[in-house]
């Protein structure tokens, strides 16, 4: 089987939490959106284009994923609510990884999610303690998975500030 990568990266900018607007329902600012299309941007001039994007069903993230597909980062787009905040993750991935992965034979998925949850999975992922790994907003992680079990390997952690410097 050929080695697989989990692109994990995290919404852009979104509206500041207030009592009268639910949290799924946060959306993301015009800087938000604008940033995180230059950061799409950026992941495509790396050939960081992955085979299906999964996105928390929250509003902040699936625009984050849309903006993603719609960039051409990865053809498709499907919600996962184990992406929501405080979700199951490890049941999502396990399907995925499984022999019964509904898209046998990819080899990137991006997981477009939420804080601290996608850093703890890069975290648990590699063997690293909790808190170990951090995404800021429109932020990415690629973590290399091996291909017969043990820790995986964080190939890349980037801020947006990083991946957009000098442009």
């Amino acid at each position: 089987m050929a080695p697989r990568e989990l692109l994990l990266l995290r919404h852009g900018i979104a509206e500041e939490r207030r009592i009268d607007l639910p949290d799924g329902s946060r959306a993301l600012t015009p800087e938000g959106r604008q940033r995180t299309e230059a950061v799409l941007q950026r992941l495509l001039e790396l050939g960081l284009g992955c085979d299906l994007l999964l996105s928390s069903p929250f509003t902040r993230a699936r625009q984050t994923a849309d903006l993603a597909r719609l960039a051409g980062l990865a053809p498709d787009l499907e919600l996962a609510a184990a992406l929501e905040p405080a979700g199951e993750i490890g049941p999502l991935l396990q399907l995925w990884l499984g022999s019964s992965s509904p898209r046998p034979g990819w080899r990137r998925l991006a997981l477009v999610g939420h804080e601290p949850d996608l850093g703890q999975l890069a975290a648990r992922l590699i063997g690293a303690p909790a808190g170990a790994v951090t995404l800021k907003k429109a932020g990415v992680a690629l973590v290399a998975l091996p291909e017969g079990g043990g820790p995986a390997r964080l190939k890349l952690l980037l801020s947006p500030s990083s991946l957009l410097a000098g442009r």
